[in-house]
């Protein structure tokens, strides 16, 4: 008891100590505020891949695909582990319009968009017919004609400097001569001559935002037959590129991955004898996560860059304290003397000094996290402030795919964040405290002969 009332006691009449607190508060405050940011930022991104892929996904990198099997996706859905199964098809090709002297190179999808929208977000993602994915490829000009779903970024529609899309009231007329090179399931040119290329034209039915800027500015989807004889992979029997699993809710993640992979190794197991098995051999079974790892390492690896760069500024945490409480131990001999005389243990004299480092920690962890969590709260309104007198935003919405900055508390992670702030200082003040538990009564109190 002694220990923590004389810990107090240097807290209060010590004007360095609060020197400490401050520090600890600002350390605490920065990483509170960055790292609550920045992982909000990157588990928003992650939920955004993940809704874009599903959770599972057998897929090849190859551009002929592999074989569609009726019996295959229907073993899928009849999983009780499986709740809704989407086949799809991927490729590449060229848009331009009617008299233009200009191409885009785009990437295309093609898909049943109310089979995809029960795997994966893309009904949500859909601006005109949100929620009714049956009436996506649609257009509402031109009912009869083919329709396509454009990425929101390749479509053209602007943004105001907040990140808002300035949509019209009806999708704009716009029609699209999209062509592509349709292949041989050996991977050859399917036609020669001039029937070289495969070009429809297509109206514009909708709008998809996704959040994803690689998607939403090269992405163009389509009628899974449409995109079917586009690539070439309607002969000579039909292929797919992609099939999109979603679990049940109660199936973690992995558990459900793993089924899938023993059900695919069964099935590979029949078809040895198939004369194109080198398709099915380039199928790979993977988790929403393992397909997008490229895309999302990115934001992974500047959180890793963020969590070094506060290491190092608990460290400047640690080497603070180390200073102030140095400088109490050379302050406070003659306390030490006297605990010492009167038969103090070396272990309650280095407590005193660790337990002054813990109240510092303390306070100063919740200090800089109390701050931390209002300013998060109001974020939002500071930087619409900011942007309203000052033209400042943090990041620019007309460039970042960024709405509101994520602000979301979490209880777990400011406990961590306190914990550290506490054993920083008590590692700061470890050393100057076996110091004081180390020095002798007699050389401390001893009184110079005048």
């Amino acid at each position: 008891m002694l220990s923590w009332k004389l810990a107090i006691r240097y807290f209060l009449h010590r004007p360095s100590s609060w020197l400490a607190v401050l520090a600890v508060a600002l350390c605490s405050f920065i990483v509170v505020v960055v790292l609550t940011v920045m992982n909000g930022l990157a588990a928003d991104f992650k939920q955004k891949n993940h809704l874009y892929v599903g959770d599972c996904i057998l897929t090849t990198n190859s551009l002929v695909g592999f074989p569609e099997d009726p019996n295959w996706i229907a073993l899928l859905q009849s999983q009780p582990f499986i709740e809704a199964v989407s086949p799809s098809i991927f490729g590449v090709g060229l848009i331009t319009q009617a008299g233009a002297d200009w191409n885009i190179a785009v990437q295309f999808l093609g898909i049943d968009p109310v089979r995809h929208s029960a795997v994966t977000g893309f009904g949500q993602s859909l601006y005109y017919r949100k929620n009714q994915p049956h009436l996506a490829f649609v257009p509402e000009y031109a009912p009869h004609e083919a329709g396509c779903v454009i990425g929101i970024d390749l479509a053209g529609i602007s943004r105001t400097s907040q990140g808002q899309y300035i949509h019209s009231s009806r999708p704009i007329p716009i029609r699209i001569i999209l062509s592509s090179f349709p292949l041989t399931a050996r991977g050859a040119l399917a036609r020669g001559g001039t029937d070289l290329v495969s070009s429809k034209t297509y109206y514009l039915a909708d709008t998809s935002h996704t959040g994803i800027p690689q998607i939403d500015g090269n992405m163009i989807y389509l009628p899974l037959k449409e995109a079917r004889l586009l690539t070439g992979m309607d002969s000579p029997f039909p292929r797919i590129s992609s099939i999109h699993i979603r679990f049940k809710s109660s199936i973690p993640l992995q558990q459900g991955v793993e089924q899938v992979r023993q059900l695919w190794t069964a099935y590979l197991k029949k078809q040895k004898n198939h004369p194109y098995f080198n398709l099915f051999e380039s199928v790979r079974v993977q988790s929403w996560l393992e397909n997008r790892r490229s895309r999302i390492v990115a934001i992974e690896k500047e959180q890793t860059m963020l969590i070094l760069l506060f290491l190092m500024l608990g460290i400047i945490t640690v080497f603070i304290v180390f200073v102030i409480f140095y400088m109490l131990v050379g302050h406070k001999s003659k306390d030490i003397g006297i605990l010492k005389s009167i038969g103090t243990p070396k272990l309650k004299i280095a407590q005193v000094f660790l337990n002054f480092a813990a109240i510092i920690g303390i306070f100063g962890a919740l200090l800089g996290s109390a701050v931390g969590c209002l300013f998060l709260i109001y974020i939002n309104s500071i930087e619409n402030w900011l942007f309203e007198h000052w033209n400042f935003q943090l990041w620019d919405r007309s460039i970042y795919a960024i709405g509101e900055i994520p602000n979301q508390i979490e209880a777990d992670f400011l406990l961590a964040v306190g914990i550290s702030a506490v054993a920083a200082c008590l590692l700061g003040a470890l050393a100057p405290a076996v110091q004081a538990a180390r020095k002798q009564a007699v050389e401390v109190l001893r009184v110079s002969q005048v």
